[in-house]
């Protein structure tokens, strides 16, 4: 009653705001825009949108994709989570993040997925899709199939992983179908989007979603990183058995993209979407009108040289500058409690809830005491290679030679080689300054050089008579300086 008794210019103040949104919805992305979206999981609601039908670059939400196709064939029984993989020189050329496992190295689809997930590694991306789809562009035929029966009309891949390429391409909208897609068709693999973190021998690599552990209820589901799209994240959560999606693209900072996220997911929770009662009903998430436009290309934004530190075009370049992520003052969630005015901020500084690193590992599929063998196994050998390496570089320091070898257990061993004979005088290492050098060390030890031998060495005499050089001190090696003929 009070809208409409209003004055006709707060009348009219009101309808230029709701003008507003609507002219929001519709506007194109600049070059620097960003993307967001706000679903509910069971109903496919929009509670917020931004942009959220405009073409971006997917960049390593790429691997939610990879990770439904490849779930889906073992839920149809065409592979196994125990089949063996393995690792081609294909994917060990992948660009990082990756495992850097050795072409010919064996990996489960189990194993491969939990890297893959947790670490974005690139390599397993790809292993995964020569594995199941005979090849990437098999594969990437295989995803854009997929894509199509799930309604994703503005999507297209051209890989597993998600590394740059212009043709690679999603929006919002259709990331939050396949999110949904993922919920409902797999549940029973849904714990591959929410694993807190693996440990590969004694490398312990956390989840890149920091919502993970942070935020409550957080259940899903990846990050991902190019220059040319921003900072990406799909987030999942459940409270009080609702479960929502938020979609954030082009964001400018890992922490920006997390701190949009949690905001989104608080507003959705609490009922407060925005201010949405202002606006019409934004219907579902397959309802959004698709917008035919190129997408932005962000590369200057967050690359660019402006940038105090520079980004790579690997996906989930993941440091969060300014946050200390191992606070323990600030580890609310241990004990389950969330303060009632805990900022975002606050949440991605805290460390997270406590849990158990999942074991990853190459070769066949073990348990029990043999995945805590090979757990072992692993980390002599990450610790033997550390330490080969820091040999490697003190002998390269001390002029030495290392040589690789591996013992008949396949370990890698590092033989270092370096040889402490003082070098002849007329040999090639000690004529570098040889006839400064040597009268300069005289004078600094304030010791006279050593004698020449008793006899001569079989060489014939110098030309020159024996007063024109004085005689080398007693004790002088054979082929002193001063017997090498002259070039």
């Amino acid at each position: 009653m009070h809208f409409l008794r209003a004055t006709p210019a707060a009348f009219f103040s009101c309808l230029l705001l709701i003008a507003g949104f609507a002219v929001t919805s519709a506007t194109p992305a600049a070059a620097h825009a960003e993307a967001s979206l706000l679903v509910e999981v069971d109903s496919g609601k929009v509670l917020e949108a931004e942009n959220a039908a405009f073409p971006w670059h997917p960049a390593s939400l790429t691997k939610v994709m990879t990770a439904y196709v490849t779930l889906k064939a073992v839920k149809d029984g065409r592979i196994t989570l125990d089949k063996l993989l393995t690792v081609s020189p294909n994917a060990a050329a992948e660009k990082p993040s990756k495992m850097g496992f050795p072409p010919g190295t064996q990996v489960t689809v189990d194993n491969a997925l939990k890297m893959m997930m947790v670490k974005s590694a690139n390599d397993m991306a790809v292993v995964l899709a020569e594995g199941v789809g005979g090849s990437i562009d098999g594969f990437a035929a295989m995803m854009n199939q997929t894509a199509a029966q799930l309604g994703m009309t503005q999507t297209t891949y051209v890989n597993p992983n998600g590394l740059p390429d212009d043709r690679q391409v999603t929006s919002a909208r259709d990331l939050a179908m396949l999110a949904r897609a993922f919920i409902r068709d797999l549940p029973e693999y849904e714990y591959f989007v929410h694993i807190p973190s693996i440990r590969y021998g004694r490398r312990v690599t956390p989840n890149f979603n920091k919502l993970i552990g942070r935020f409550p209820g957080a259940d899903g589901m990846k990050t991902g990183f190019i220059c040319a799209s921003g900072f990406n994240l799909m987030a999942t959560a459940t409270q009080n058995g609702r479960r929502l999606i938020a979609v954030v693209l082009g964001a400018s900072s890992s922490q920006m993209r997390s701190i949009k996220a949690i905001r989104l997911l608080e507003r959705g929770f609490s009922g407060n979407s925005n201010m949405t009662w202002l606006r019409p009903a934004l219907g579902t998430v397959d309802n959004l009108a698709p917008i035919a436009a190129a997408p932005p290309n962000l590369r200057d934004d967050v690359c660019g040289p402006h940038r105090k530190r520079q980004a790579s075009d690997n996906p989930d370049d993941d440091t969060l500058a300014g946050v200390v992520t191992n606070n323990p003052a600030l580890s609310f969630f241990a004990d389950g409690l969330k303060p009632p005015a805990l900022r975002p901020e606050d949440m991605l500084a805290a460390a997270p809830a406590a849990s158990e690193p999942v074991i990853v590992y190459t070769g066949p599929t073990k348990s029990g005491a043999d995945l805590i063998a090979t757990a072992a196994a692993d980390a002599a050998a990450q610790e033997a290679a550390a330490a080969n390496f820091r040999k490697s570089r003190a002998a390269k320091r001390r002029g030495g030679k290392a040589h690789a070898s591996t013992d008949s257990k396949g370990n890698k061993r590092t033989t270092v080689t370096i040889d402490t004979r003082k070098p002849a005088a007329g040999s090639k290492s000690a004529d570098a300054g040889d006839s400064k050098s040597k009268p300069n060390a005289a004078r600094a030890t304030g010791k006279p050089a050593a004698k020449p031998a008793e006899k001569p060495a079989a060489h014939k005499p110098a030309t020159k008579p024996a007063t024109a050089a004085k005689p080398a001190p007693k004790g002088k090696p054979k082929h002193a300086a001063s017997e090498k003929p002259k070039n």
